[in-house]
């Protein structure tokens, strides 16, 4: 009998089109909707020996994992994924493997490339011309440079580097801080090192890009966003959570801040009555830093060959190994 496989979070119906699912002895099931309740997400997947999610839309704490007793398999895409809780899938008996992306010599390129999406969307009002045009008008508003101007970088990583490259290659001033940024690596990165507050005093785009961590969640708040021109941008395409969010939308609402170009929310997907839909100054993106083709299918791709390694009893790519 064919084992179940729950592919999980597919809001845009492409999964099937990225992987040769047809190649394993199984019966795959594609969830499209968003399923935020646990006693229904248990439910739904008591059945399943296989689950595939995508990076960390669905959470996997103990309680899930544990009401779970025919899942043997969990599949991630990406090398790593802060919701799902590996030492307990570990101990429930559970492997978790992971993904590849679209070339791990370039798996910073589509949230950089999303952010400098972001940065032009709002500097140079791309969205509300779009709208003036289709509304019967023209031009309504005046855009600005980036030649010239400061970029922040906060979290110069290998994701960071790549931003802080563009943003030279455009003619700006590119400064950084991150708790263990030394002068030396920020120099190497064509960058200069800050301290925290004259990063956010002196910039007049902050991109962010740094995990996720204990540190890290709440590092932008009210209290640094004070220290920020009225005339600055700030853009969000790492973790919404990195943010204190209510703070930045009375940051926005007031005037205090420009604008700012988020990807990444607390909550998603975002609720239909979320603050975030109603908050001025705002480009607002539904977490497309990695949803590319090119990282589809590379996601997808290695999900089914960690399937059929785990059917031959051979599983690779394993996260939570003891």
């Amino acid at each position: 009998m064919a084992i179940r496989v729950a592919v999980l979070d597919d809001y845009q119906g492409v999964a099937r089109d990225y992987a040769d699912w047809d190649s394993l002895p199984a019966q795959v099931e594609f969830f499209h909707e968003h399923i935020a309740d646990q006693a229904e997400l248990v439910r739904r997947l008591e059945p399943f020996e296989v689950v595939a999610a995508m990076r960390e839309r669905t959470a996997f704490p103990r309680e899930v994992l544990a009401a779970l007793p025919n899942l043997k398999l969990l599949v991630t895409t990406g090398m790593r994924n802060a919701s799902i809780d590996m030492a307990a899938a570990r101990e429930l008996g559970v492997v978790v493997s992971g993904t590849g992306g679209a070339g791990a010599e370039r798996a910073w390129a589509p949230t950089a490339e999303l952010t400098w999406g972001l940065i032009f969307a709002l500097l140079r009002k791309i969205p509300e011309e779009d709208r003036s045009i289709r509304e019967g008008g023209w031009q309504r508003g005046v855009g600005l440079e980036v030649v010239g101007r400061t970029l922040g970088v906060l979290g110069l990583g290998r994701l960071g580097s790549q931003v802080a490259a563009v943003g030279r290659a455009f003619g700006m001033d590119v400064i950084a801080w991150s708790q263990n940024l030394t002068g030396e690596a920020a120099a190497a990165a064509g960058a200069r090192r800050v301290d925290k507050d004259e990063l956010f005093a002196a910039s007049d785009v902050l991109t962010i890009h740094t995990v996720l961590s204990r540190r890290t969640r709440g590092l932008v708040g009210a209290a640094e966003l004070a220290l920020m021109r009225p005339t600055a941008y700030l853009i969000n395409t790492s973790r919404g959570p990195i943010v204190d969010e209510a703070a930045l939308r009375a940051a926005l609402h007031e005037g205090r801040l420009a604008g700012a170009g988020i990807d990444v929310f607390s909550h998603e997907p975002l609720p239909a009555d979320d603050p975030w839909r109603t908050t001025p100054r705002t480009v607002l993106t539904p977490h497309l830093g990695y949803v590319t083709e090119d990282t589809y299918r590379a996601f997808y791709t290695d999900t089914v060959e960690n399937i059929a390694a785990h059917l031959r009893g051979a599983p690779v790519r394993v996260l939570n190994a003891g």
